[in-house]
């Protein structure tokens, strides 16, 4: 019997033939109109059944044409161009090339990419830090490529084989541009989707390495409700099992009951349940069974082996047999005792009998699938990333960190990256897992990522040393942490809509700011923050306190609008850099213009249901519509349309009826409107239903909400509200700086009576900054620059890239003021000196790239072509005569489809076609890759050693004249030595060096 025939799985691999293109040993299946199945094979057999990757190539055929040549074909639909050359390698890099149209990038076959977006990896397990990450699908010139070669494939039995296809290849061309959104939902139809979730799991788990006992942990879960912090995991580690086996068995491995420890295993589950917990236990199956163990002579007996040996039965995921005793004796029995789901803990490799079988990646598909094999549980597992796939089977055990602020600091941009191979529900150790040094502000902003991340779980390993307790530290760590898990709970209402929306629309719930934003440079160097969601932007602080200024820095990327701190209200405008100083109580949360976020009530314990209360967070600045998803845990649900239309004088927000079933709803919800950033002197208007209705308002002024609560809401009411106003704007237009600096020198480690000076003199600073030059001296340097960042508007921030360490700087000037400037001292790529200074600009980036450093600004590379004809046109307005002086020379050209020189003389430079009877330097190359190499996308050194450029004649003259000509691109310099330095008129200057 194979075991998957109890979970069949509805696949759909054939391809329409109608979107299949055969041309001798290759088929290339046009999937979409930006995705291509490019397939070669030396028999000309090609294979359609499902990989492990790609489930559901029958996808609607979009329109193309197919143009046959005596040498081969080119293929083209409405976003590539694919052009195909006969040969008996197969594919080549000069025989097949696919073109993204309108110029945004081409493709050689094996072409590695090195403007790939990254993706995720396996596990963080003993990491301090950063990795590096494997590829993903998206890539800033707009293509990325999937080798499928070298998956299994599942047979009709719906178990894994190996391919029998030697030299063959399959891959996929995913050629999207900057609409990644659209290439993940693309990806997602092809590879199948994300599943939603069982709404508890998004609660705060609890784990940790500890040989608990069961009057212990039940204890413990008393102990949390007593204080009033939620939980709705409980999670038993490796202890719940024997570990002193007496046989060769390590004690990794086990399924036999620790009766010691847990002397009636189904009623400490019960217990578990009855204090609202789900449970899972941990598992390390890679050594199999021994005789040790309840299940042993049960399990030996289904495999064969005769219980008397004492011989342990090996573990085998790959044969079908001992999958289906391993589910059916040493899983499903606990499950009926309460076990809700496993964890499924590998660490041991990715061999297995079957080659090419990662024994997680399969790991991952059975248990998944087991899990539901009767309808009554929502599937997902508790596991680590086993590859591309792997996003059908949340939720994802991201290993054991080193306890470290490094290790803090690399968790968002890792769980955002995730979302370019479609996994968007990570679980982290909150708090770090082992090593490092506890410190109780390390575990407050760890606690605070973790309430903004898919899965909140706090874990660490068995070090008495290691605290996850809340209350474990100090009082005012209590309190923050207790605050953010309760608003863990409260957030279950939104966060359980982004599930829903990640399994209708392909949404993932943590993504870059680059996936919503793909066209501004700005959103690709800001690795610290994402979007939590559709409507919202989390961008926690990970860094400790500075010692003199009293708190976290945080620089936040928000793109154009005005958006809003979720928390504190205050607004920022869109389209620039901020920078942030807070306080430990400090959760930089933001709402973008219209947002709508649904909350459940800040509880003590519970608040896993559907609720019996609702706040809807409002922000003004923009049209939106959101809708609530909730449901019976089965096949019951309901959408609560909430929608809002906005003007700078009117305001008005609905509430429409439910739509679907209703039965798992309240029959009466006490509702509260929260508007935020609104005036206090605005009009209400009320209907519920139509009808006038009255409700309790409340403003916050420190908040600046408008708070309207007492109203009641069933399942077939409608409520619309309306703001009004006859002043120019409904928005509480004030400017915060005041106030933040103010906070900034309670904070500050400065003499009082200095901060008393600087405080009397704030509103003048505030009109001239240039008074900041008289506290030069009171001042320290890190000090003066957070004044001088959120007085002026203008800065700078040096960092590194999370996966790579590569270098880069950010620099910003909000207002574009003339009295911040800056100079930038460097070597440009032919080793002349240059110095560039001037006022600084609105944004500008550099980056390491190629061992090159690069100059960027909010509109990307400073100068690009379109075509080689684009650059000798601009030319003449380029050219740098001074860098030749009185030189005389010829420059030869000879690009694809044309000849031209450039006469240069006294300083002078003329353009003509044709060929030069006697010209000084000639340079030979495809019409792209010069272009290219003018537009800095490919080095001269690379393309001259990859024989794609051909340069002759004077080589002493090459160098000067090239930088002349502005064939370097002038954005581009000498990846070291370089300085820079930034200046607030003569009072502060802020220099970095590489």
């Amino acid at each position: 019997m194979i075991y998957t025939e109890n979970f069949p799985i509805q696949f759909d691999p054939v391809a329409n033939p109608d979107a299949v293109v055969m041309d001798q040993n290759v088929r290339f299946t046009v999937l979409t109109s930006r995705l291509i199945r490019l397939e070669y094979s030396p028999t000309a057999v090609f294979n359609d059944q499902p990989s492990q990757v790609f489930w559901y190539r029958r996808q609607p055929v979009p329109e193309f044409s197919t143009r046959y040549s005596e040498d081969g074909l080119e293929l083209e639909t409405e976003h590539l161009l694919l052009r195909y050359r006969r040969g008996e390698a197969g594919f080549t890099a000069e025989g097949l090339t696919i073109s993204l149209k309108g110029g945004n990038g081409r493709y050689s076959f094996g072409q590695p990419n090195p403007t790939n977006l990254h993706g995720t990896a396996r596990t963080l397990d003993e990491v301090d830090g950063g990795i590096q990450l494997e590829p993903g699908l998206l890539a800033r010139n707009g293509w990325a490529v999937v080798d499928d070669s070298r998956t299994l494939l599942f047979n009709d039995k719906g178990w894994l084989e190996p391919r029998n296809a030697p030299g063959s290849v399959d891959s996929y061309f995913f050629g999207y541009g900057h609409d990644y959104q659209q290439c993940l939902v693309d990806y997602q139809k092809l590879a199948g989707g994300v599943p939603l979730l069982p709404r508890w799991v998004l609660g705060n788990w609890w784990s940790r390495f500890w040989p608990y006992s069961e009057e212990e942990l039940l204890g413990l879960m008393d102990e949390f409700q007593a204080n009033g912090v939620p939980l709705s995991v409980c999670i038993v580690d490796i202890d719940w099992h024997l570990r002193q086996t007496g046989n060769t068995s390590s004690g990794w491995t086990g399924y036999t009951w620790n009766r010691d420890l847990f002397p009636d295993p189904e009623a400490f589950m019960a217990a578990l349940h009855e204090r609202g917990l789900k449970t899972a236990l941990n598992l390390h199956p890679a050594e199999g069974v021994h005789p040790h163990e309840e299940q042993y002579e049960a399990l030996a007996e289904r495999m064969g082996i005769d219980p008397a040996t004492k011989q342990p039965v090996p573990f085998d995921i790959v044969d079908p047999d001992y999958a289906q005793a391993y589910f059916e004796l040493l899983h499903h029995p606990d499950e009926a005792r309460g076990v809700d789901f496993w964890w499924i803990d590998w660490q041991q490799g990715e061999l297995s009998k079957m080659p090419g079988l990662d024994p997680l990646w399969w790991l991952n598909h059975l248990h998944f699938y087991d899990l539901a094999r009767d309808g009554e549980k929502r599937p997902f597992v508790f596991s680590r990333w086993g590859g591309l796939g792997n996003h059908r089977y949340p939720i994802g055990f991201s290993g054991d960190s080193v306890v470290t602020w490094e290790s803090l600091a690399f968790q968002p941009y890792f769980t955002a990256t995730a979302a370019n191979v479609g996994y968007g529900w990570w679980s982290h150790d909150i708090g770090g897992h082992m090593g490092g040094i506890e410190e109780a502000e390390l575990y407050t902003r760890w606690v605070q990522y973790g309430v903004l991340s898919p899965i909140f779980r706090l874990h660490c390993t068995n070090n008495p040393f290691h605290e996850r307790r809340p209350w474990g530290y100090d009082a005012e760590t209590f309190r923050l942490t207790k605050h953010a898990m309760r608003l863990r709970h409260a957030l279950i209402p939104y966060l359980y809509t982004l599930s829903w929306q990640n399994q209708e629309n392909g949404r993932l719930p943590i993504t870059p700011l680059y996936h919503d934003y793909p066209n501004s440079e700005q959103a690709y160097h800001c690795p610290d923050q994402y979007m939590f969601g559709s409507e919202l932007l989390a961008a926690p602080h990970i860094t400790p306190r500075h010692a003199e200024t009293g708190m976290s820095r945080q620089v936040v990327w928000l793109p154009e609008g005005q958006w809003h701190h979720f928390f504190t209200g205050r607004s920022y405008s869109g389209d620039r850099f901020h920078p942030l100083y807070g306080g430990l109580d400090d959760i930089p949360l933001f709402a973008k213009p219209g947002a709508i976020v649904p909350l459940g009530p800040m509880v003590e314990w519970g608040g896993v249901d559907n609720p019996e209360a609702l706040e809807i967070h409002l922000f003004p600045g923009g049209d939106n519509r959101f809708e609530l998803y909730e449901d019976d845990g089965q096949s019951g649900y309901s959408l609560l349309p909430l929608r809002q239309s906005w003007t700078a004088t009117k305001w008005q927000v609905n509430i429409d009826r439910v739509r679907g079933t209703a039965g798992h709803l309240p029959h009466e919800r006490a509702l509260t409107l929260c508007f935020r950033g609104v005036r206090p002197d605005v009009r209400l208007r009320l209907l519920m239903n139509g009808q006038i209705v009255q409700a309790h308002t409340e403003y916050d002024a420190e908040t600046v909400t408008l708070r309207l609560s007492g109203l009641t809401l069933t399942p077939h009411s409608s409520l619309t509200a309306v703001l009004t106003t006859d002043q120019p704007t409904l928005l509480a237009n004030r400017d915060y700086r005041q106030e933040m600096l103010q906070q900034m020198l309670w904070a500050f480690r400065l003499d009082s009576w200095q901060k008393q000076r600087l405080n009397n003199q704030l509103p003048d600073l505030l009109q001239n900054p240039a008074l900041l030059a008289s506290y030069e001296l009171a001042l320290t340097p890190a000090q003066m620059q957070a004044v001088a960042e959120v007085v002026t508007g203008a800065g700078v921030l040096s960092a590194r890239q999370r996966d790579t360490g590569r270098p880069f700087t950010i620099l910003w000037n909000n207002q574009q003021r003339e009295d911040v400037g800056y100079r930038l001292s460097a070597q440009g790529i032919t080793g002349d000196g240059v110095v560039q200074k001037g006022s600084l600009p609105k944004f500008v980036v550099l980056t390491d790239e190629d061992n090159l450093t690069v100059w960027r600004t909010g509109d990307g590379l400073a100068e690009t072509f379109a075509s080689a004809d684009d650059w000798f046109a601009k030319l003449p307005q380029r050219f740098r005569g001074t860098a030749v002086g009185n030189l005389e020379a010829v420059v030869q050209f000879h690009l694809t489809g044309q000849t031209r020189y450039l006469h240069i003389k006294e300083g002078q430079l003329t353009v003509a076609d044709g060929q030069h009877p006697q010209p000084t330097i000639t340079l030979t190359a495809q019409s792209r890759d010069f272009l290219d190499m003018v537009n800095g996308d490919a080095q001269p050194i690379e393309l001259f050693r990859a024989q794609r450029l051909q340069v002759g004649g004077n080589f002493i003259l090459i160098g000067p004249i090239m930088n002349a000509l502005g064939t370097m691109p002038r954005n581009r310099f000498q990846a070291s030595p370089w300085k820079l330095t930034v200046s607030y008129q003569d009072w502060l200057a802020l220099t970095i060096t590489q």
